[in-house]
């Protein structure tokens, strides 16, 4: 162990970058940069410096009721599939993390310009929302979600996405089958194929609400191709197989014909 040398003049690490203290002196400077990475069991240490945890609030039994304000929606999330459809047990890590659940309180609504604008969806309602939006509070010991009504994609009535009615501005589109070959006729590995930003418009919203709380209709409709961008939306995987995704009407670039 190296020693450092202690002197009661005020000085400071000569290393650079270090924050200057009374009384310390370092014998050497230090070189930070040539640390190695920690090991353990000579196997590196990575860093968990993007990772996040999300936790819930809760909220204490003494409370009964949970009103949310303005345009919000409080949402009871619906319990992640334990199992696959062969009757397997998923661990919790493996469970699909739930976009959906039923709407059990809603907010006043809001003002745009001299109009109130109620929510545009009621209790008892079964809606999708986007993956990482809204608070989580556990309330009469279940998951609740309080959103916005922005962050709801559509309705559902049944258990099958493709039948999701959208809503405000949001898009629901089939995503196109990858290109199986390249144009010299090779075939392509799953791992190779790009991710199509092409599909065909299954539903629409009613449009996205102006300066005065009127609607504004979109300029496509279902049936319509459209080119959209790469990386928007939330994706998901129909009752038949296929795969759809959800979008906002400014992810749609172009409409091909």
């Amino acid at each position: 162990m190296a020693a450092a040398q202690l002197t009661s003049a005020a000085s400071s690490i000569s290393s650079k970058g270090f924050v200057s203290f009374e009384g310390l002196k370092a014998a050497k400077s230090v070189n930070v940069s040539s640390f190695s990475p920690l090991k353990q069991n000579a196997i590196p240490l990575r860093s968990f410096r993007g990772l996040m945890v999300k936790a819930s609030t809760t909220v204490a039994p003494k409370y009964t009721t949970l009103k949310p304000l303005g345009d919000r929606l409080l949402v009871k999330i619906k319990i992640a599939e334990e199992k696959t459809s062969g009757g397997i047990l998923l661990p919790t890590t493996a469970q699909p993390k739930s976009q959906g659940g039923e709407v059990v309180a809603v907010g006043e609504g809001r003002t745009i310009g001299k109009n109130k604008v109620d929510v545009s969806v009621e209790t008892g309602i079964h809606v999708v929302y986007s993956k990482y939006a809204g608070t989580e509070v556990e309330f009469n010991g279940l998951k609740h979600l309080i959103l916005k009504e922005d962050d709801i994609v559509g309705t559902l009535v049944t258990d099958d996405i493709k039948d999701l009615k959208p809503l405000n501005d949001r898009v629901l589109v089939q995503v196109a089958e990858a290109e199986e070959k390249t144009a010299g006729g090779l075939y392509l590995t799953d791992a190779s194929k790009d991710k199509p930003s092409i599909g065909t418009v299954i539903a629409v919203g009613p449009g996205p609400l102006d300066e005065e709380g009127k609607r504004k209709p979109l300029s496509f409709a279902p049936g319509n191709t459209v080119l959209y961008s790469k990386y928007a939306g939330n994706d998901f995987k129909g009752n038949d197989g296929k795969e759809y995704i959800a979008l906002r009407a400014t992810d749609v670039m172009a409409v091909l014909a």
